[in-house]
């Protein structure tokens, strides 16, 4: 417990810290309310006139299609993530080399910056647009279970860091590791469900993704927000697409711990 204690005290400190001073940027997360909302009214129309007036498409009528894209867009404000390139710079630069002497894991540094962050985010990004698309478009963005959503957007943060501190790391091999992230980044758009359900791919792809990190990303907990979930022809309930979701994070927890001790030993504090 005392060891419990001591984290949870470190990570206050350092998310305090991280949220002092994106506030000073704070209109920066003010801007990109903008964003999401702009995003949003364009599927908006995208999807109301692929409908017309159908009443349902690949199992989704269009009441959920909004609704999905709505809850998507605040769930991408909530676990927005930038470990990679943060990771990237440290290692780059031969920064990095300093954490090694720290008593504390800089993974564990990188995700009390990101709660810090996403606090910041929470109050300028996810506030405001959650009023948005309540008033301004009429969307009922309350979950259809309020419980098994927020643990699935925490399972969320926690995907979104885990994936994205893995691909950071590809940068003790590569120094230079842009072009990895964005290719990445492209396939995170395509297969997490941002730019479309996943129910709209082959079959054959569906039943590849569940074992790939993306639909837990963004398509899972999207999914659980409008209170049903189907891939691949399989209708889950929700505990248990949220059961597999934790189940999936556990293992890239795991998977970054297995590519950081190797990683570690790789780096040799370029530019230190």
């Amino acid at each position: 417990m005392k060891y419990i204690r001591h984290q949870l005290e470190v990570m206050k400190a350092v998310a305090l810290v991280t949220y002092k001073e994106w506030s000073a940027y704070r209109t920066h997360s003010m801007v990109s309310i903008f964003v999401g909302p702009v995003y949003f009214i364009v599927q908006y129309f995208i999807w109301t006139a692929a409908y017309g007036g159908k009443g349902e498409i690949n199992g989704m009528n269009l009441t959920q299609m909004i609704t999905y894209f709505a809850a998507s867009t605040l769930i991408g404000y909530l676990t927005m993530d930038s470990a990679d390139w943060n990771l990237q710079m440290l290692v780059r630069t031969g920064k990095f080399l300093t954490f090694a002497m720290r008593p504390i894991h800089h993974r564990f540094f990188a995700f009390s910056q990101k709660v810090g962050h996403r606090v910041l985010g929470f109050l300028f990004e996810v506030l405001p647009c959650f009023l948005i698309l309540s008033l301004l478009f009429g969307i009922n963005m309350i979950p259809k279970n309020i419980g098994w959503t927020a643990l699935s957007i925490f399972f969320t943060f926690l995907m979104t860091f885990y994936v994205h501190y893995i691909l950071g790391m590809t940068s003790f091999w590569f120094i230079q590791s842009q072009g990895i992230r964005r290719v990445f980044d492209l396939l995170s758009g395509i297969f997490s469900g941002v730019f479309i359900p996943l129910v709209f791919f082959p079959k054959i792809i569906q039943r590849v993704l569940f074992f790939l990190p993306f639909p837990y990303m963004s398509y899972v907990p999207a999914m659980v927000f409008t209170g049903r979930f189907e891939l691949a022809g399989v209708k889950m309930q929700i505990s248990e697409i949220v059961l597999l979701q934790g189940i999936a994070v556990a293992i890239t927890m795991v998977l970054s711990e297995v590519i950081y001790k190797a990683s570690i030993r790789h780096f040799n504090g370029v530019g230190a």
